[in-house]
């Protein structure tokens, strides 16, 4: 259901003259409240978001527990851990030419704040940067996507139960609500979705000169050279990829394989995808479906499109044309001017694409927008260094793709196409707060000393102190 433009204004101004009152409230405030969330989490509505999401797109529970819950349970418990040391005075050095002072950074919230989330993780994708709100001091306004009703609702019920309107409330709806809460000045707004609405919500957050976070997209490559464990690398990308239907903006998008390796980890990818679901993964309880018929749709376009032009599919390329299922594919020989290469999959579809040498690696790349993630599958240092050096991305693994998500000591984000700023731990509590940088006087300066009018005298000091200091 659309929310009205008259319910939206008025959340927006009750949260807008409320903000100082959350902001200056205790930290023990925001602690408990971070202890709400995650004792609702774990156990208050942890079925009923299990029950939701395999409404939505047959996610499975184990699925939900360990992408939708754990993320977002792990955020809350790091920050717990670290609140007080974050939103304390932070000491910085003092010039010596500023003796009698001293300097600190006090992080302040931002005010009002915007989340938009996408359908793909719907739970961690909303709550994760919630938390960073939270911790922060800020008030918070959420929007989950219309495109996962079922768990929309039961966020919506767990926001009412821990938190007023004053403080944190749901917004429900579609586009058109999303386009009603982009006209809006708020503080600081938190998008996750694609690189195309992503410029939409920059330029709007531009009419308001306020900051963004957004985490974005692309096409995530994995290169696995020569000296790579295949086995491990099968594994591991093969998880990466098709959990959650591929429906992962940091999924592999596509592999950069040596050219000797090429067959041998197609082979091991076939076996691993029967090992996670079986012989028909439209059976298992173990596979999640796509969102819904649209991206049924495009994802299958994508694969048609792709073998008219030439490309081979080596394992899977079913689908259930009036269903939410497509199964896990991979493709070789793909051309690349097909959508399969150009855009984001974000689905159960992997190109497989050979390479002899790592400079033939680094100019392809170089060529690309930067990507999300970039993942490396070698055994070798040298060709780890060479790869580290020569190309650009948000995050990178190292015979792993994924999981530096789930580590809150590192920031997580995008470069350029995928994304500007950064999330989780620390890095989520920086975006949404303002460095306040403070001086303070406690003597009086020596600065008064050269102060007007100037004289000989003083003029020789200044020279003195531009040499010295």
């Amino acid at each position: 259901m659309e929310s009205s433009a008259q319910e939206i204004n008025r959340l927006f101004e009750l949260q807008k003259i409320n903000q100082y009152e959350v902001a200056n409230a205790p930290l023990k405030v925001r602690k408990a409240k971070l202890k709400a969330l995650l004792k609702a989490l774990t156990l208050t509505f942890r079925q009923a978001l299990r029950d939701a999401m395999y409404a939505d797109f047959k996610k499975p529970a184990a699925d939900v527990d360990l992408s939708e819950i754990f993320p977002v349970t792990s955020e809350i418990k790091h920050t717990l851990s670290h609140i007080n040391h974050w939103a304390a005075r932070q000491p910085v050095n003092t010039p010596m030419a500023f003796l009698g002072s001293t300097s600190y950074i006090q992080y302040e919230p931002k005010g009002v704040c915007l989340i938009i989330a996408p359908w793909n993780f719907p739970v961690n994708l909303l709550l994760s940067p919630l938390v960073s709100a939270i911790a922060a001091g800020n008030t918070a306004i959420l929007k989950p996507s219309e495109f996962t009703p079922h768990t929309s609702l039961v966020i919506e019920k767990i926001i009412k139960s821990i938190f007023e309107e004053k403080e944190v409330a749901v917004v429900q709806g579609a586009v058109e609500t999303s386009q009603m809460l982009l006209q809006l000045p708020f503080n600081h707004i938190f998008f996750t979705g694609s690189p195309a609405v992503g410029k939409i919500v920059m330029a709007a957050a531009a009419k308001n000169l306020a900051s963004v976070t957004l985490e974005l997209g692309g096409k995530s490559p994995t290169i696995v050279d020569e000296t790579a464990s295949i086995n491990s690398a099968a594994k591991r990308i093969v998880w990466g990829k098709f959990h959650n239907s591929g429906q992962i903006c940091i999924a592999p998008d596509y592999v950069l394989v040596h050219e000797s390796k090429k067959d041998e980890l197609i082979a091991k990818m076939k076996v691993t995808l029967k090992n996670f679901y079986g012989e028909d993964p439209s059976k298992s309880d173990s596979y999640g479906h796509i969102v819904n018929q649209k991206h049924v749709d495009r994802v299958n376009g994508y694969i048609i499109d792709s073998v008219e032009k030439g490309a081979k599919i080596v394992h899977g390329g079913k689908s259930v044309v009036t269903g939410s299922f497509i199964e896990p594919t991979l493709v070789t020989d793909v051309p690349e001017d097909t959508p399969l290469m150009q855009n984001e999959i974000f689905g159960p579809v992997l190109p497989i694409i050979t390479f002899k040498t790592l400079d033939e690696v680094v100019n392809r790349l170089s060529q690309d927008e930067k990507p999300l993630a970039l993942y490396i599958y070698s055994n070798s240092d040298r060709n780890i260094e060479f790869l580290m050096k020569n190309t650009r991305a948000g995050n990178s693994c190292i015979n792993q793709n994924d999981l530096h998500y789930y580590n809150a000591d590192l920031p997580f984000g995008g470069s350029n196409n995928s994304g500007i700023g950064k999330a989780h731990g620390f890095f989520g509590f920086q975006e949404f707060s303002n460095a306040r940088g403070v001086y303070r006087q406690h003597l009086p300066p020596a600065l008064e000393m050269l102060m007007p009018p100037y004289n000989n005298l003083k003029n020789r000091l200044i020279e003195w102190v531009v040499k010295l200091f």
